[in-house]
């Protein structure tokens, strides 16, 4: 007894010691290594066990508990019978003796470990566990022990940990199903007890005005229903222990609900007492900040000492403290939570649908709580006065209800959707924070997808679907569109940040915008004209606002100024552009619905549109606004610019519709047409040009791009202000030059008019001579300087001026290479004249590559120019070419050279790399016998030479193209390693191959292998991936060599990996691809595979294997094996986790 008195004396003062400042990190170790050792030996446990019962250090307690916790978790199975049962017997007697005066994280942690042993032996040998916790909750005084045990119960039994065999997992679920109805109805009278008991103790409330209103609007919902009755009732005074524990019960519960399936078992007695709760959220009348309570919920801390005690008519009186009010709204959160639970399961068995028809009646009522209004609140007061965790809370059972349940009950006759959906307006659009604004607008996108679904799957009764939800719709498109308007909105738009962009590269405001103009074009597909006619009004008021400007220019000499002062008019002249702005996005947004099939029927209001928005583009550039001077430079100007940049970008929206209406528009409005493409063009030329400011600029090209791209008018060459942009373009001027990205859309849209074919006219009318006589100029002048090179640069290092020379080929390559792209999907006419106009600049580009093969940064755009042309122009360049191209390529990439390329991750050389390796991707997909001859060299640069230097690294960009280059020339070019033809394989079957080039195919293979034993998941996501393909088009797994030399070991190896979890997130891909390649021949893999798997197992038995081998069902279907291999390897981590925590010399029967 002294020497355990000394022990714990001794422990205590290394405890101290340990934690203590000033102790240096050398003997913290020596005291870890200590504790180790103590911890191991055989028995330590008994010391441990007094020291807990006799020392009041938390140190010692904690490092006593975690020398249990080891022992029950790793060595139980070693541990003798009767020490086993000591400790079941010994720990809970500690826990009853001790659980007040210990503080809250020790007593858990006791718990833990009893639930902890309960997982190992319950109810075999430890038979009363369960029912020790239903007493432990049964006995008032010790009903909060008992609900955190019942908690870590579920958390550690209901989902355990992979150190239990499937086949105990399975027996814990089973047991623990068998107690959750007595469990719920436990947890239902507590919560029952508590709010029956605290609502007669409390005082009755005087008369409230509003309490009329709990029948008024969601009336239908509660007639002839018990709830009505129940929820109307005044709320419950909690004590604070009342509090705690009714707390615990919730917590419990919502951890049960995450689990169990629903049933009966959640009776409506169980769901009235949740919802009671959920009250203390909606009543509550103080603001606090979010997550101030989080920290305890996990917890369940029991000390009476957090809050203070109130009387129970404190309530009442409103002179709650600040902490009570805090309780209050936990309660609330963690009923939602209880509520969500339930809600988020879209299995609902059909005897449950009721119930749940009941919940959604009892989360309305206090839905229409929340939104209620009265003398001395509005409904945006009183929001901002609820707990946010609480709105969160709630926001999230409205999203779980409209996307997983709203199709169940919408047709049901006792819930009225329309009066739903009128709160979840009001709720909508009272939201205290954009946040919470957002996630509501997000409810009815999923609404609104609803609606469209359901409209178009029943055509017949469309109107009648239509018109009971129309009055909704229209309110909410007329209230969506005041929200971005800063007329009615200021305050609260100009709090959201327009500078600072996010993830998505939107600034909070665009997101706003963004996300409010989605729905508004949701609407707008259900509601075509009225949403319309909603619109065009509101654009027009502000239209004349802007239009109306001109007659408050000034201008003296040679300035303009802007003849606007007052403060006011300022102001409201800010508010008016920035609506313009965003209703000219709207009205871009909505482009889509007037094409298509309903294009005739909205054509009136189509062009309307189209004519407004080039009537203001063209005001915009004859005016040119952007360059008045203005009294708040800092406001206005931005705003001038963006209205002209809004008005340019939703005119270029409309060129789908401009298209179709070139197409099927003839006669009279013919002409029509042709007035309105004509002025778009000269509201655009005038601001092609460096004086412009970009984001004008921008705009304006990107108008012509499309109007060249889509619309392809056959007359738009012969307009002077095309020939002007012509002209500025070809004419060599580099103080003019237009910023890079301004002039490359420039160059398109030029390219693009004289190379795309014209809609709606023959072959014989297309002109292509002329047009690819002035495609010729346009890219000779572009080339101009480029061109000039070849015969003034070689092959010398540190050769002078060589900084020039760089400079244009990174001016001039990008040009051409976008002008490529732009046509990759034309008809071969047009690729054809792009190749003749391109001709001379590629041969100079491919004189120009062995000089700069030093130069990552100059290989790399030359790189991306070869890509560009080989991916959509190598028929036009001929086989010669493209030969000669791959040649000088292979034999100035060294295996030196790209040693020291690769070496350098995330460099230019690595960039270069991956783009030689898509070029020879291009080479080996080509069909027909052209570019076959160079195959060998590309396997062989593939595999030895650059294999050989990522195989060890990282280097995973590399990695990534080489391994499909490696995919690509298995799949497109199989008969280069398998010569079979179709009458062998369909006489002998597949299983015969005549193979060749046996030794590249087998490297390959290797290759694939050795990847799937690296850490990195994406090249094994990839690489499985291609391999799956492999075999579903040329039965990869079952040709000869594979099947009799590698199979085997591909299995092993993806097995090995599902064992080690490194790649647990591909699990389903891993077991699908062990299926299908044990399907080859399922009886060898029964009877050769897995017997020799099974022996080569490190860490296990004989018996064990015997038991893993008897577990592997010989079935051979896909989900009986993914059981069987998803069992395998839970249950070979639980023997080798047993048998590694055994004590030596251990003998196991």
């Amino acid at each position: 007894m002294a020497s355990e008195e000394a022990s714990l004396r001794a422990l205590e003062n290394l405890m101290t010691e340990f934690f203590h400042s000033c102790t240096t990190n050398e003997r913290k170790r020596e005291i870890e290594e200590l504790l180790n050792n103590f911890a191991q030996q055989t028995g330590a446990w008994r010391h441990c066990l007094f020291f807990l019962s006799n020392t009041r250090n938390e140190y010692v307690m904690m490092y006593s508990l975690t020398v249990f916790e080891n022992l029950v978790n790793k060595m139980w199975i070693g541990v003798a019978s009767q020490d086993k049962m000591e400790i079941r017997n010994c720990l809970p007697k500690l826990l009853l003796a001790q659980h007040k005066s210990v503080p809250y994280f020790i007593r858990n942690k006791l718990c833990k470990v009893i639930v902890d042993i309960g997982r190992q032996d319950w109810p075999m040998f430890y038979h009363d566990f369960f029912t020790n916790t239903l007493q432990l909750i049964q006995t008032p005084a010790l009903a909060p022990l008992g609900l955190v045990m019942l908690k870590t119960t579920s958390e550690e039994l209901a989902c355990p940990r992979e150190d239990l065999s499937v086949a105990r997992k399975d027996e814990l679920r089973k047991l623990l199903l068998d107690q959750v109805p007595t469990v719920l109805g436990l947890l239902t009278g507590i919560l029952e007890t508590y709010w029956d008991k605290h609502s007669v103790i409390a005082s009755t409330p005087p008369p409230s005005p509003t309490s009329g209103e709990s029948v008024e609007l969601l009336g239908s919902l509660f007639q002839g229903s018990q709830y009505s009755k129940l929820l109307c009732q005044p709320m419950a005074a909690l004590d604070n222990d009342s509090h705690q524990l009714c707390c615990l019960v919730l917590e419990c519960l919502a951890h049960l609900f995450s689990w169990i399936p629903l049933s009966t078992s959640i009776t409506p007695t169980l769901l009235a007492s949740i919802f009671h709760f959920a009250r203390f959220g909606c009543d509550l009348r103080t603001k606090t900040k979010t997550g101030s309570f989080i920290s305890t919920s996990s917890n369940g801390q029991l000390n009476p000492g957090t809050a203070l005690p109130t009387s129970n008519g404190d309530g009442r009186n409103g002179q709650q403290s600040e902490s009570n009010k805090v309780d209050r709204a936990r309660l609330g959160v963690l009923a939602m939570t209880c509520v969500n639970e339930l809600v988020s399961k879209n299995c609902v068995p059909m005897d449950f649908e009721e119930y749940l028809l009941r919940m959604f009646q009892q989360t309305f009522f206090l839905l229409q709580r929340l939104t209620r209004e009265n003398n001395a609140h509005t409904v945006k007061g009183r929001l901002q006065e609820l707990d946010e965790s609480y709105l969160e809370k709630f926001t999230d059972f409205l999203r779980l209800f409209v996307s997983v349940h709203l199709r169940r009950i919408e047709s049901s006759p006792q819930f009225p959707i329309v009066e739903f959906l009128a709160l979840l307006f009001k709720y909508t659009f009272n939201q205290p924070n954009h946040e919470g604004y957002f996630a509501c607008l997000d409810i009815w996108s999923v609404f609104l997808d609803f609606l469209t679904t359901k409209i178009k799957s029943r055509l017949a009764d469309r109107e009648s679907v239509l018109n009971r939800y129309k009055d909704a719709l229209v309110l909410l498109l007329r209230e969506v569109l005041n929200r971005v308007q800063f007329r009615y909105n200021q305050a609260q738009l100009e709090e959201l940040d327009d500078e600072t962009l996010d993830d998505d590269q939107q600034t909070e405001w665009q997101r706003y915008l963004r996300q409010s103009l989605e729905v508004v074009a949701k609407v707008m597909e259900l509601l075509p004209s009225h949403a319309f006619s909603t619109l065009f009004p509101i654009l027009q008021e502000n239209l004349d606002v802007y239009l109306g400007l001109q007659q408050f220019i000034v201008t003296t000499g040679s300035s303009r100024r802007l003849n606007i002062t007052a403060e006011n008019d300022c102001r409201r002249l800010h508010c008016s552009l920035r609506d313009l702005s965003s209703l000219l996005q709207a009205v871009g947004r909505l482009a889509e619905h007037f094409i298509g099939e309903v294009f005739a029927a909205r054509f009136t209001d189509a062009l309307a549109v189209v004519e407004r928005l080039v009537e203001i583009t063209c005001y915009g550039s004859q005016t040119s606004l952007y360059d008045l001077e203005t009294a708040v430079p800092s406001v206005l100007k931005p705003d001038l610019i963006d209205v002209h940049a809004q008005a340019l970008a939703a005119l270029q929206a409309y060129s789908h519709w401009l298209a179709q209406c070139y197409s099927e528009v003839h006669g009279q409005n013919q002409r029509q047409f042709i007035n309105l493409i004509t002025s778009a063009v000269n509201a655009s030329s005038p601001l092609i040009t460096t004086k412009v400011p970009e984001k004008l600029l921008l705009s304006s090209c990107h108008l012509m791009v499309s109007i060249t791209s889509t619309v392809r008018p056959v007359f738009l060459v012969s307009l002077p202000a095309v020939q002007n942009i012509f002209n500025l373009i070809t004419t060599e001027n580099q103080t003019h030059r237009l910023p890079q990205e301004a002039h490359m859309l420039v160059c398109r849209a030029l390219s693009n008019m004289l190379l795309l074919p014209w809609p709606n006219l023959p072959e014989s009318e297309q002109q292509w001579q002329t047009r690819s006589s002035s495609h010729a100029s346009l890219l000779a002048a572009l080339t101009r300087q480029y061109r000039i090179l070849r015969g003034t640069v070689s092959i010398t290092p540190r050769q002078p001026g060589l900084d020039n020379v760089k400079a244009v080929i990174q001016q001039t390559l990008p040009v051409l290479r976008d002008i490529v792209d732009s046509i990759s999907s034309e008809s071969t006419k047009s690729r054809q004249i792009c190749y003749q106009s391109l001709q001379e600049s590629v041969q100079v580009s491919l004189s120009l590559f062995p000089v700069f093969i030093q130069q990552p940064d100059v290989t790399d755009e030359m790189l991306a120019f070869f890509l560009t042309l080989f991916q959509a122009l190598r028929v036009q360049m001929g086989v010669a070419f493209t030969g000669q191209i791959i040649h000088t390529f292979l034999s100035m990439f060294t295996r030196e050279q790209l040693a020291a390329s690769i070496l350098q991750e995330g460099s230019a050389g690595c960039r270069v790399v991956q783009k030689f390796l898509k070029i020879l991707q291009v080479v080996v997909q080509e069909p027909g016998q052209a570019f076959k001859p160079f195959l060998p060299s590309i396997l062989s640069l593939c595999m030895e030479q650059v294999y050989p230097v990522v195989a060890e690294r990282s280097s995973p960009d590399v990695k990534a193209e080489m391994f499909e280059l490696l995919y690509q020339i298995l799949h497109q070019n199989w008969r280069y390693f398998f010569k079979t033809s179709v009458l062998t394989s369909v006489q002998r079957g597949a299983a015969e191959d005549t193979m060749e080039n046996e030794a590249q195919f087998t490297a390959a293979m290797q290759a694939f292998g050795q990847s799937f034993l690296q850490p990195d998941i994406h090249i094994f996501k990839q690489n499985l991936s291609y391999l799956e393909s492999l075999n579903s088009k040329h039965k990869l797994y079952h040709r000869k060599l594979f099947r009799t030399s590698m199979l085997f070991h591909f299995i092993n190896v993806l097995l090995q990996v599902l064992l080690h979890k490194s790649h647990d997130l591909l699990q389903e891909e891993i077991t699908l691809a062990i299926y299908n390649m044990a399907s080859v021949d399922f009886d060898a893999f029964y009877s050769v595979f897995m017997p020799e798997f099974l022996n080569g197992c490190q860490g296990v038995d004989t018996s064990q294997r015997a038991v893993l081998a008897r577990n592997f069902k010989l079935e051979q279907d896909l989900p009986s094996f993914t059981q069987s291999v998803q069992r395998l390897v839970n249950d070979l981590r639980y023997y080798r986790l047993c048998n590694s925590s055994l004590p030596t010399g251990t003998i196991k029967l």
